[in-house]
């Protein structure tokens, strides 16, 4: 867990100075942004696998209290994101990126 919140924090850190910077540093922390951001991705998705019983829709997902953690942190604009992922986890998918 305390990997997945690492990464967590990286990505609001650069999300946090992303919205401070413009031009090639903006683009810098942009990209920092998603690489933390798909990094806490990746580890949410092993946690995930740890858990017994699993949640069995998105409902029951987003009362985690891990996930309600993340969910009051994250900013608006990156929440549908953050949904989106869970929604993917929640049914097994598997998403590629091609970075």
């Amino acid at each position: 867990m305390r990997r997945i919140d690492e990464y967590f924090e990286t990505a609001m850190e650069a999300w946090s100075m992303m919205q401070k910077t413009s031009g090639d540093e903006g683009a810098e922390w942009a990209e920092r942004f998603e690489r933390y951001f798909y990094e806490f991705i990746d580890e949410l998705k092993k946690w995930w696998t740890t858990l017994e019983p699993k949640p069995s829709n998105i409902t029951e997902a987003e009362d985690l209290p891990e996930i309600k953690k993340w969910m009051e942190q994250i900013p608006a604009p990156v929440q549908l994101n953050f949904l989106t992922e869970l929604e993917d986890i929640l049914d097994g998918i598997e998403t590629e990126r091609f970075d």
